[in-house]
């Protein structure tokens, strides 16, 4: 078996969560932002109004600012899977490599091309080719998020592969089974449209400040309410788009879902709990799994197989199994695995030896139990289970935000429509937090989606333990703090570039 240093691993893990959580700052901001800008300067290029032109020129900025320092955390990102995740690298990068080579050549093409004109092309080309660039900068913009996700995507759930076991590599076998993978996609529509969400919110923010302070006045109630419609419509589809990524997480991925639910015991005509997780529970216990809790029956199983009658497993039924509904269990899968790990070596060393006869055998015992070899690294059938906390209460506060946030569009939709925004004096504080709110959201997501397919690099292929590189602790531990000091000043730089050009705040009539 591998010799695995597993404070290495903890420290790989907690360096790429760190880079990843602060690109997804920036990141939801402009797939949203971008669209956003291009909605204002259409208003501008149909009305002739200057101070639509006013109002894109400060939001594009804002954009601009948000889009530099998305890359240089972004690229730092990528480059982390050579450096600290070297075998995951060269077990999937057949597969994994390919739509991150198509956002950059692709899609990052499209953006960088059109980004020049978008922001100094004003008053150089005419006024349809400017709108035209910007338009194909969001769609630039959204096109790398794509690609972005199908390669996630196929983390969740592997398809459109097989494994060579000469090489001991994943290769691509229907590249089109893996951009269509329904997991990416689902993930594709969720992120996009919360990330629409999000820039609504940091509109939103911005201009109940200016009306707070009683500057830009009818530039703030302008952006509000295209903001507020965006929003709402978004924040609606955000609802629509998790309910089918839940769904795809109850098909693919039982086990995320049983943890984001805090679910131990399988139940049919499941309900929905809500509340204090015991922190002692254990898989198998005889303990109560909330110390507080609120249950809606049936919706669980409702969402989760579009069926109020069925069956939803929980972490004990898919850990220990369960036979009444065919569930196989961890220890049997591992034990699986580990048969597969030892065939793949005689076949290997049957090659060395040139015994074909006996590579023959091994790789055809091998090719029995291959789909578990993911399972025979575990060392212990429970280690197959995520921090349930984590995701659970992560889940629960992106949901309780999702939901206030249409309430909150609809709200200042209609009182900036009948133009009395400026005398509620209670929703405006309350909509210059909301920007802070969806980035809270936006991190639980991320937290749900990532911290729930733990232990899992691929899902049910490699665990994490086994992807990384042959490095010292030590050494990821510095890059850690190196790129916590790096990171922490480019967030710093950002939130004062934006204060400084929001306290500016657009040039009237530009």
């Amino acid at each position: 078996m591998i010799d695995i240093d597993l404070s290495m691993v903890n420290w790989a893990r907690a360096q790429f969560a760190l880079t990843a959580m602060y690109h997804w700052i920036f990141v939801p901001l402009t797939l949203g932002l971008s669209f956003l800008c291009a909605f204002f300067e259409s208003i501008y290029v149909r009305t002739g109004n200057k101070e639509w032109r006013s109002i894109t020129k400060f939001w594009m900025t804002l954009f601009g600012i948000n889009f530099a320092i998305g890359v240089a955390t972004g690229i730092i990102l990528e480059f982390q899977f050579g450096t600290n995740w070297s075998n995951y690298s060269w077990i999937v990068g057949d597969i994994f490599g390919a739509p991150l080579a198509i956002e950059g050549i692709f899609a990052f093409f499209l953006e960088a091309t059109f980004f020049a004109v978008m922001f100094f092309g004003w008053n150089r080309v005419s006024k349809r080719f400017h709108l035209f660039s910007t338009w194909m900068v969001a769609i630039g913009s959204n096109l790398s998020a794509v690609w972005i996700l199908v390669a996630n995507g196929w983390m969740q759930n592997p398809v459109g592969m097989i494994f060579n076991p000469e090489t001991a590599r994943f290769e691509m076998h229907d590249f089109a089974q893996v951009v269509f993978n329904p997991v990416a996609i689902s993930k594709f529509v969720h992120t996009s449209s919360s990330g629409f969400l999000m820039a609504s919110l940091f509109v939103l923010s911005i201009s109940c400040w200016y009306l707070i302070r009683g500057r830009h006045i009818q530039m703030a109630k302008k952006s509000i309410i295209v903001a507020s419609v965006f929003g709402f419509l978004s924040a609606s589809y955000v609802g629509l788009t998790g309910d089918e990524s839940a769904y795809e997480v109850a098909q693919k991925q039982p086990m995320k879902l049983a943890a984001f639910e805090g679910l131990y015991k399988g139940e049919t005509k499941a309900s929905i709990e809500a509340g204090i997780l015991n922190p002692n529970k254990k898989p198998g216990d005889d303990q109560e799994a909330f110390l507080i809790k609120m249950k809606i029956p049936y919706i669980l199983s409702l969402l989760a197989n579009r069926s109020l009658n069925s069956f939803v497993p929980g972490i004990d039924d898919l850990v220990y199994g369960n036979e009444e509904q065919n569930i196989e269990g961890v220890a049997s899968k591992m034990a699986k695995g580990k048969l597969a790990i030892n065939d793949l070596a005689a076949f290997k060393q049957a090659q060395k030896e040139n015994n074909s006869q006996q590579a023959e055998t091994s790789l055809a015992k091998f090719k029995v139990n291959q789909d578990y070899m993911g399972y025979g690294y575990l060392d212990k059938p429970e280690e197959a289970v995520p921090p349930v906390a984590i995701p659970y209460y992560a889940f629960h506060i992106m949901i309780t935000l999702g939901s206030l946030f249409p309430v909150l569009f609809a709200l200042f939709l209609f009182y900036g429509l009948k133009d009395t925004l400026t005398q509620k004096k209670w929703l405006l504080p309350i909509g210059l937090i909301s920007g802070f709110l969806g980035l809270i959201a936006q991190q639980s997501g991320w937290v749900v989606a990532e911290v729930g397919r733990q232990p899992w690099a691929i899902n049910g292929l490699l665990p994490v333990k086994v992807a990384t590189t042959n490095l010292a602790a030590s050494n990821v531990q510095i890059t850690f703090f190196m790129f916590l000091g790096l990171f922490t000043l480019l967030l710093a730089a950002e939130i004062s570039i934006m204060l400084k050009q929001i306290s500016i705040g657009p040039e009237e009539g530009r």
